[in-house]
């Protein structure tokens, strides 16, 4: 006697959404060995090969889910990207533009900092570094610095329709800014090297852009 058809239907549903979880499973773990390998051993040394191994899956696999070491460095950046809190931050910050505040804006940037900062931070200076030797790296490198110039610029177009920023300041001038302080070597040259905290550099980079543009 054959099972209900609910049944049936019931059974595929679960063992399809079984088979999503074990694939989100598989490119979370793809992409945690491979920020390890990137940062411990370099861009340059770091094989499809050893992430596939490290992750326990073949190199076909990493190859189909990331199409190659630059699509793992995306997918490092875009997780990095999301921040530390229950909801993507770049979710959140489109929420505080919602306000029609300039400061508060960029007060809320400047806590997203914190979160986002360290995590992206050391991936993008990994791929500046790897650029000075490996063309492959630099269009990488340059892909990214666009991405970011881009999403400034909306993030200025935003903030500019708030009216709250100084007279006599272009579009271009104000997404130059905001690139500026969202820049990994910041990061690297307060944090990293002169060892300030999150908190104090989330802080600055609010205050800094507030002083330039409102």
């Amino acid at each position: 006697m054959s099972p209900p058809a609910a049944t049936v239907k019931s059974k595929r549903r679960y063992d399809s959404e079984r088979r999503r979880e074990q694939a989100r499973r598989t490119r979370q773990r793809i992409i945690e060995v491979a920020e390890r390998r990137f940062l411990h051993d370099g861009y340059a040394a770091t094989t499809v090969a050893s992430v596939a191994a490290d992750a326990g899956v073949s190199a076909d696999t990493v190859y189909k889910a990331f199409g190659g070491k630059p699509g793992l460095v995306r997918a490092i950046r875009e997780q990095a990207l999301e921040g530390e809190g229950p909801r993507p931050a770049e979710e959140r910050s489109d929420e505080l533009q919602q306000t029609v505040d300039a400061r508060t804006i960029i007060e809320g940037w400047g806590r997203l900092t914190t979160e986002v900062a360290p995590r992206v931070a050391p991936i993008l200076l990994l791929m500046r570094d790897a650029a000075a030797v490996d063309a492959e790296a630099a269009r990488l490198r340059d892909e990214m610095d666009a991405d970011r110039l881009r999403r400034m610029t909306d993030n200025a177009r935003r903030l500019r329709a708030t009216g709250g920023v100084r007279p006599g300041i272009t579009l271009a001038q104000t997404a130059d800014v905001l690139w500026v302080y969202s820049a990994p070597e910041l990061y690297e040259l307060l944090v990293l090297r002169r060892s300030w905290s999150r908190k104090r550099f989330g802080r600055f980079v609010a205050d800094a852009m507030a002083d330039a543009l409102l």
